[in-house]
């Protein structure tokens, strides 16, 4: 079945989402915007507003083979709060054998090289792995996925796994696979856009070279649903973060069309979740 990004209906939601959640404590001014902002987007006869777009669904495998090209070129606002999060706890960590798994075009395999780990980064697409590479030569990369790694038993004292388990569809089987290849002691860093932000916004749409956009399903995982998996494989929970909406709004992007919505509307929501936990 083909999709179509409605783009006026996508901002009609931001635009009620802020009503929602300010409806009892935002002034009358603000609340007689978003209203007069949604009888515009609802009155046909209005004009200048976006067309919607055709939205292919991809695999994430297809999906990031389209997006690597400029998926570091643009303000991601998952990415904004996840980063500075995973920074501090990695702060902390002696040097030593780390995994970026999934690694993308290598923004946590950067910062582990940095921080002077021994990385190797493994990722399943060939174009995200050569911009890690580009950003991260003295890093090693091989390609692999996150149910099959391409590791010994016990080979890495670190691993960190940047927004990728939201691609999978049970978290057992991938955090059996991460455990297996951390040492006795070892880290292991897990981070994803956060469950409430996935259920209010869906999953990240990016544009395509050819024109339309395309998206790669997540699935909704709970906090419930990592402590599961985290128990089922031994692995001790020593913090989650759940750092909150910073912005930026997607430039360009309907919710910059409507920002005092947007804002109203993410303002305090969990961006993203990042779990520390450790190997006995």
């Amino acid at each position: 079945m083909p999709h179509r990004a409605r783009m006026r209906e996508l901002m009609m939601g931001i635009e009620g989402l802020a009503l929602l959640r300010t409806a009892t404590t935002a002034d009358d001014a603000f609340l007689d915007a978003r209203v007069a902002e949604l009888r515009h987007l609802t009155d046909p006869t209005s004009e200048g507003l976006p067309a919607g777009k055709p939205l292919t669904e991809l695999t994430p495998a297809d999906g990031y083979a389209v997006w690597a090209a400029r998926y570091d070129t643009l303000p991601n606002f998952v990415i904004a709060a996840e980063e500075p999060a995973v920074a501090a706890l990695l702060a902390g960590l002696p040097p030593g054998r780390a995994l970026d798994a999934a690694c993308g075009t290598g923004r946590h395999a950067a910062r582990l090289h940095a921080l002077g780990h021994d990385v190797v980064g493994v990722d399943q697409s060939p174009q995200m792995l050569a911009k890690a590479i580009e950003k991260v030569p003295g890093a090693h990369f091989e390609t692999g996925s996150l149910e099959k790694l391409p590791l010994p038993d016990a080979a890495v004292d670190l691993v960190v796994c940047g927004l990728a388990l939201a691609h999978v569809a049970e978290l057992g089987p991938a955090v059996a696979e991460l455990r297996r290849v951390l040492a006795p002691g070892g880290h292991l860093i897990v981070t994803d856009p956060h469950p409430f932000m996935t259920l209010l916004q869906g999953p990240a749409m990016f544009v395509r070279p050819g024109g339309g956009l395309g998206f790669m399903p997540y699935h909704v995982h709970l906090a419930g649903d990592y402590l599961a998996a985290f128990a089922e494989q031994d692995l001790v929970v020593r913090a989650c973060r759940e750092p909150l909406f910073a912005g930026p709004l997607p430039p360009g992007g309907y919710e910059e069309r409507i920002a005092d919505a947007s804002l109203a509307a993410w303002k305090d929501v969990p961006a993203a979740i990042v779990w520390a936990v450790q190997a006995p």
